[in-house]
């Protein structure tokens, strides 16, 4: 008997999401497990798993439109089911909505190019590119090339083999409106209103994605509503490299400064277990284990995938779960459930030479750490002046579900961890 397929709510209070590719046929058998749809919420792309054996009959929904949660989606059911039968369900629904055409459910086919709303102008290398070459992009960047109504074939990829990223669909843009504004084809010198100065455009405005916007929405809503406090520290870390430079030596799996902080944190954690919590409205919920996020920069904007039982994992499982996750977090490919939960975030700019600064906690975790970069500095050890490598850290807690003298207990334990890292190794 066909039956109605619809949005699932993959992430919770969501109450839509993109549907982003289909990955099966019509009337092409799948398998209970089988991964039907790619989902795109704000943060992740989630596949979106067969309950049973079916088959697609009827696709209501195109790939790249916002769903509602609970909205029909597809038709399924089994593979000698009736036309009129499956006809009859999708009248039933009274949307009024033509079905999807059977050339746009195919798996491996190249997605139709939207038919831009604006000019922009071809590359050289891509002007000549043929109708039907295929067109390689990451998922982000076909939704971006949407929202600005920009057609990839017009579009030069910077990604690994020419790939097409998000940042490359938004550069054509902002050459679009350069070439525009300087053309020589307009009345001559710039007109006031045209937002130029001297023949260049003074600004150029690109929309808000989802992520953006509800990154935004967040942090607002956590700097308005949770009571932020800030501990400084600065530890001695010249052991701590010298640790490290001994476990990567002839090993191929590498440990970075940020996943010797991971596990860090999760020593600390054990040592004050009242900063593993989390707030809730009603309650202060405490964990046996330790879930620790780390914030990730990718095209789109900050993530925080967790990385679970920390403190249970060894250095190298340590090592080996962050490279997964900020690889996955980099390509959209990260599922919802990944980031989720945790009690505290790391976020490291060291990378880029920043000293120092303070982040905002992404509830309803009770912390997060702002890790700077390492810098030579004078030190004073029983009067004696020496060089020493220094880390600098804050850290921001949730007041309401930490108090001071615990948090300033925890970063205590946490800078004497990093000053006696074999430590972190048992």
């Amino acid at each position: 008997m066909a039956e109605i397929m619809r949005m699932p709510e993959v992430a919770a209070n969501t109450p839509e999401a993109i549907l982003e590719a289909w990955n099966v046929g019509l009337n092409t058998p799948y398998a209970a497990g089988d991964a039907i749809v790619t989902v795109e919420t704000e943060k992740a792309t989630v596949d979106v798993e067969a309950e049973s054996d079916g088959v697609l009959l009827r696709l209501l929904v195109e790939a790249g439109t916002t769903v509602a949660v609970g909205a029909p989606i597809a038709v399924w059911g089994a593979q000698d089911e009736s036309a009129s039968e499956v006809d009859a369900l999708v009248a039933s629904l009274g949307t009024g909505e033509a079905p999807v055409p059977a050339s746009t459910a195919s798996a491996t086919a190249p997605q139709e190019p939207v038919k831009p709303t604006s000019t922009v102008a071809l590359a050289p290398d891509v002007a000549a590119r043929d109708d039907s070459e295929r067109i390689f992009a990451s998922p982000l960047a076909r939704r971006r090339a949407r929202e600005l109504g920009v057609d990839l074939k017009a579009v030069v990829g910077t990604g690994p083999h020419g790939r097409i990223r998000r940042a490359d669909v938004e550069a054509a843009v902002a050459t679009s409106v350069k070439t525009e504004e300087t053309s020589p084809a307009d009345t001559g010198a710039a007109l006031p209103s045209s937002g130029t100065s001297a023949g260049e455009p003074r600004f150029v405005d690109v929309p808000n994605t989802r992520m953006r916007t509800a990154i935004a929405r967040r942090l607002t809503e956590s700097k308005q509503n949770t009571p932020h406090f800030y501990l400084r520290a600065g530890a001695r870390v010249d052991a701590l490299l010298e640790l490290r430079q001994q476990i990567n030596a002839g090993q191929h799996m590498k440990v970075s400064i940020n996943d010797l902080l991971v596990k860090a944190v999760a020593y600390a954690h054990a040592s004050v277990p009242a900063m593993n919590a989390q707030w809730n409205d009603t309650s202060i919920r405490h964990f046996s284990d330790v879930d620790i996020a780390v914030a990730v920069a990718t095209d789109g904007g900050l993530v925080t995938p967790v990385v679970r039982g920390v403190d249970s994992l060894s250095m190298s499982g340590v090592a080996k779960a962050t490279k997964d996750l900020i690889a996955r977090a980099k390509e959209r490919r990260l599922q919802q459930d990944e980031l989720e939960g945790g009690t505290i975030t790391i976020t490291n700019l060291g990378m880029y030479g920043t000293e120092d600064f303070a982040a905002i906690i992404n509830p309803p975790q009770a912390a997060i750490l702002a890790v700077g970069a390492v810098r030579q500095e004078a030190v004073v050890d029983e009067g004696v002046i020496s060089a020493a490598s220094v880390l600098r850290l804050t850290l921001a807690v949730d007041h309401r579900s930490v108090d001071g003298a615990t948090a300033a207990e925890w970063m205590r334990a946490f800078v004497d961890v990093l000053e006696h890292p074999l430590r972190i190794l048992l």
